[in-house]
C-alpha cells in the first residue's frame, strides 16, 4: 500500500517538474478542414465560419476543402490517406 502511494504521488509531482519542456507552436502550414457536404449547405457555411475562426486565432489559413458522397465514405477516406501530421490536404 506504502509503494501505491509513493507512486501516486510521484506521478501527480511530475508534471511540474517538467515545466522546462517548451510546446512547438502548431499549425506550422496551413490546414485544411474537409466536410462531408456538399458546397453551399449547412455544413459548408459552418466549416467556413469556423475556419475563420480558427485562422484569426492560429494566425494560418484553413482552406474547407467538400468531398461530398456515398454517406460521408470520400471524406473519411481522404482523412484516413491523409498523412498523420495534421494537415490532410497537404501530404
Amino acid at each position: 500500500m506504502l509503494l501505491r502511494r509513493r507512486f501516486l504521488l510521484l506521478t501527480a509531482a511530475l508534471p511540474a517538474a517538467s515545466g522546462v519542456a517548451a510546446a512547438q507552436t502548431y499549425p506550422v502550414r496551413p490546414v485544411c478542414l474537409i466536410t462531408p457536404a456538399p458546397a453551399g449547405g449547412v455544413a459548408d457555411v459552418f466549416a467556413r465560419l469556423y475556419g475563420e475562426w480558427l485562422a484569426q486565432r492560429l494566425n494560418q489559413p484553413f482552406i474547407i476543402e467538400n468531398r461530398a458522397g456515398a454517406g460521408g465514405n470520400r471524406a473519411t477516406e481522404a482523412v484516413a490517406r491523409a498523412t498523420p501530421d495534421g494537415h490532410p490536404c497537404f501530404g
